[in-house]
């Protein structure tokens, strides 16, 4: 037992090295400065200890370089840890842009996972080795937090936004996958693993799967195409721009809206427009897109945004320039009718790790709406 005993959890990850030397180094100033004080405190309560009534102190009046050298030290530790603090920051904020993008949805109480190649699981995310992986997380219910303890990683899943958060792991092997957040009555159960394997390993998992896993080779970006499509989104977003704006080049890029306002036309943006477009309308079109708020799962979303992203893919010329708006949706007279849940057990029978295996593999195609008419768009 003792044996196995650790402060650290394993590091498996090529940040984890440098947040527990920025944690080491933390707690080696905090220990150190309290047994400084604590003793000095000590010898101080012995040595000048009253030793009768009619003893008065010694007055000192004033000691220039002590009070410089107690105001510079602590302060130069202080900026110590704030600069290092930043720069582990900055690279756990900094995704490589060779990263390979993975969405990431929570939900009483699972993980729910899709690879960039379409296939998806459940309480699990097999990764390759020595590959950065950039996930795109968020919440179907209530706030969640998906942290990986063995790669330094934690980053919380906010309904009705996007958060992202990357590692590359070092060592093949599983490891904890905890919902940080506490989220309702199965918070605990709400766990899983990330398997690490070998390029060559992972690519001959991505095709075989697993024993109840069912094979889908439709990536993000093309069920978007095909949502995109069945909701009549083309009506108005690929005809000439005057209903709602074309969408190629849009990611990235500075939307300006009504008042002169500028906005970047991120995932959270683009999300923002589907489900409540009222809020930012775009400069040259009218407020008439309908919400598809209640209407698309977070999935569908996610696939949705993937399919507009790589419509910017190789614009050359467009990130960064300030065009007019990205509206997505049908926009002529109603909203699609909701599209069905998927990737998800019945409400009353949440998938818990001690009510089932570890975990199931998920890789059906996203379930989508019937065809609606389509309606004026303002973005």
């Amino acid at each position: 037992m003792i044996g196995k005993f650790s402060f650290w959890p394993e590091q498996a990850s090529s940040v984890a090295l440098e947040v527990d030397l920025l944690y080491i180094f933390i707690i080696v100033v905090t220990v150190a400065t309290s047994l400084a004080v604590y003793t000095a405190a000590a010898i101080f309560i012995v040595k000048y200890k009253r030793r009768s009534e009619d003893e008065i102190p010694e007055q000192i009046e004033g000691n220039l370089p002590l009070e410089i050298a107690w105001s510079l030290i602590p302060l130069g530790i202080v900026l110590v840890m704030f600069v290092w603090g930043i720069v582990v920051f900055y690279d756990l904020s900094r995704v490589p842009a060779d990263a390979l993008s993975f969405n990431v949805v929570g939900k009483q109480w699972m993980w729910k996972v899709q690879h960039p190649t379409g296939k998806r699981e459940i309480n699990e995310l097999h990764v390759p080795l020595g590959q950065p992986i950039k996930l795109t997380i968020t919440s179907e219910d209530v706030i969640h937090s998906f942290f990986i303890p063995a790669f330094r990683t934690k980053m919380d899943a906010v309904p009705g936004r996007y958060t992202t958060s990357w590692f590359e792991a070092t060592k093949t092997g599983e490891y904890h996958i905890f919902c940080a957040e506490y989220c309702g009555t199965k918070h605990s159960h709400m766990i899983g693993r990330v398997v690490v394997m070998d390029p060559p390993h992972y690519e001959q998992w991505l095709k075989t799967g697993s024993a109840t896993a069912a094979i889908s080779n439709e990536t993000p970006e093309v069920a978007g195409a095909r949502l995109f499509q069945e909701q009549r989104c083309n009506t108005c977003h690929v005809t000439n721009g005057l209903m709602a704006p074309m969408l190629a080049g849009v990611f990235g890029s500075q939307v300006t809206l009504q008042g002169g306002e500028t906005v970047t036309a991120d995932e959270n943006y683009l999300r923002e427009s589907i489900v409540t477009p009222q809020e930012k309308i775009v400069k040259g079109y009218q407020p008439n897109m309908p919400t598809f708020q209640g209407q698309v799962t977070e999935d569908a979303l996610l696939q949705l945004i993937a399919y507009i992203k790589s419509l910017s893919t190789g614009a050359a010329g467009t990130q960064g320039a300030t065009v007019a708006a990205p509206a997505i949706g049908p926009s002529e007279a109603q909203a699609a009718p909701p599209a069905e849940e998927q990737l998800a057990p019945p409400e009353d029978q949440p998938q818990a790790p001690d009510e089932q295996p570890a975990a199931a593999t998920e890789n059906q195609p996203a379930p989508t709406a019937e065809p609606a008419p389509a309606a004026g768009d303002h973005r």
